[in-house]
This record gives structure tokens, C-alpha cells and sequence, in this order.
């Protein structure tokens, strides 16, 4: 992971633990254990989901723009995918408050986004590529980005007053 990217993590990843916590406070005032229960496990499942979308693109990064881009769809595909196989595997649970659950994690969703949002902002860091140096290819050529050998053109500016008629 680059460390610009574990920056933007712990930037959104400690407000969301503390907002977890908040959540988990005002879970058992709302719902007793079964709240705190069900705001502890959608603290874990945001952070969770979150973390893994971060881990996966600044892994892509290293590869592509392309499989960056690939990694967050794909990461934002898996977490709807993933939030509905909770919901539908967890539906009858009655072991926590479910809709403490719900609200704990749209909220803590907020969280996180604002703050990687503020993270991102508030650093000052340059995405700029660096066009790529020529490639000399030995008799006063060179390569172009597309790979295809030129001979060096040189245009000589028409000079003032001059006669071009044949």
C-alpha cells in the first residue's frame, strides 16, 4: 500500500471508529444490548467494507489506471452484493437491533465518505504522469509514445521580406 493511500485509510478509518463508538453509545440508550449489538457489527461491517475497497485500489494503482478502475467498480459491486447477502442471510435475526443496525450504518457510511472526502482535500497531493522521455533510436531518430521511429523534423520560419516566387 502506498503511503498515500494508508493516509487516506487511517484519515477515514479513525472518525469512523469514533462515530462507531458514539453509535454503539446511543445504540444501548435506544435499544439496550440489542442495539449496542446490532451498531457494534454495522461499525465492523462499514469499517470492513471500506477498508477492503482502499486496500484493493491502491493495490490496482500499482498496475493501471485501468485496473484501478476496474478494482474500485468491482469493490463497490461486491459491497452491494455483500450488504444484500447480509441482509437476506440476517433478516429474521433477532439477536440485534435491526434498525439501529441500518441507521448505524448509513451513518457511519456518511462518516467515512466525508472523511475521506476531507482527507483528500486538505492534502496537498500532486496526480500528475509524467510524460514519458523520447527514445533515441541511434541515426537521429526517435521513438514517439506510439512506439513508431521518426526522423527529427525541423521547420525553418519564413523570413520577413523574402521572395518566394519561383
Amino acid at each position: 500500500m502506498q503511503p498515500s493511500d494508508a493516509r487516506i485509510l487511517r484519515g477515514a478509518a479513525i472518525p469512523s471508529v469514533l462515530a462507531g463508538a458514539a453509535a454503539i453509545v446511543v445504540g444501548f440508550l435506544v435499544g439496550g444490548a440489542k442495539g449496542a449489538l446490532g451498531a457494534a457489527i454495522a461499525t465492523l461491517v462499514v469499517i470492513a467494507f471500506f477498508s477492503i475497497s482502499v486496500v484493493a485500489v491502491s493495490y490496482a494503482s500499482k498496475i493501471s489506471a485501468q485496473a484501478m478502475f476496474a478494482a474500485a467498480v468491482f469493490s463497490y459491486i461486491f459491497k452491494i452484493i455483500g450488504m444484500f447477502a447480509l441482509i437476506s442471510v440476517f433478516e429474521g435475526v433477532t439477536a440485534w437491533n435491526n434498525k439501529v443496525f441500518a441507521w448505524t450504518v448509513i451513518a457511519l457510511t456518511l462518516v467515512w465518505i466525508g472523511a475521506e472526502i476531507r482527507h483528500t482535500l486538505t492534502t496537498k497531493t500532486l496526480y500528475i504522469d509524467e510524460p514519458a522521455e523520447p527514445v533515441t533510436t541511434g541515426a537521429g531518430e526517435q521513438a514517439g509514445t506510439d512506439g513508431q521511429a521518426r526522423a527529427d523534423e525541423h521547420v525553418e520560419a519564413p523570413q520577413a521580406g523574402a521572395d518566394r516566387s519561383p
